[in-house]
């Protein structure tokens, strides 16, 4: 097999996937080394294709099917902060990202690609261990998620449950 050729194997094995695939599975299943496997990934980026890297592998950006919209969230709990995702996918969203402002750097942005309450428990485990890591602590607790959502009226549905449960954030007048 060629490299055009594996490329194209990675790109239908993560059009296929359900869920993120390392760069370890997929060259065990090619017969190549990690590092090519990362190289090619790196190719097909370049080329124009959305390809998230997660902290679980590899994934095709979920944002390109259905409907990509942007909310403020703010937050100063675990508890709140598992509320805001679990609302998010309990409602058939997934929470693609989450951007902070910061003064220095201008926009920080982390992917978190969470499609379910399992990637929600998983993402708060990992936020438990290494709390300092996350962005909205830099902002006081308000962020920006970019959400995937199947159609315009759910995301709407997100946003209005976000709002009953005051975690928008809504600039003070």
């Amino acid at each position: 097999m060629n490299a055009a050729q594996r490329r194209k194997v990675i790109l239908e094995r993560l059009t296929e996937a359900d869920a993120p695939l390392s760069a370890s599975v997929l060259a065990g299943e090619l017969g190549v080394s990690r590092q090519i496997v990362v190289g090619d990934v790196a190719l097909l980026r370049a080329s124009g294709t959305q390809i998230d890297a997660t902290p679980r592998g590899y994934q095709l950006h979920p944002a390109a099917r259905g409907y990509t919209g942007i909310l403020a969230c703010v937050h100063s709990t675990t508890d709140q902060m598992r509320e805001e995702l679990y609302t998010v996918v309990d409602q058939g969203g997934i929470v693609v990202d989450v951007a902070v402002e910061n003064p220095l750097y201008g926009e920080l942005r982390g992917n978190l690609n969470l499609a379910s309450r399992y990637d929600v428990d998983h993402f708060i485990r990992q936020a438990a261990d290494t709390p300092e890591c996350l962005l909205s602590r830099m902002t006081g607790g308000v962020h920006l998620h970019t959400l995937s959502c199947p159609t315009p009226e759910a995301f709407r549905r997100i946003e209005a449950a976000l709002d009953a449960k005051g975690l928008l954030y809504k600039k003070e007048e």
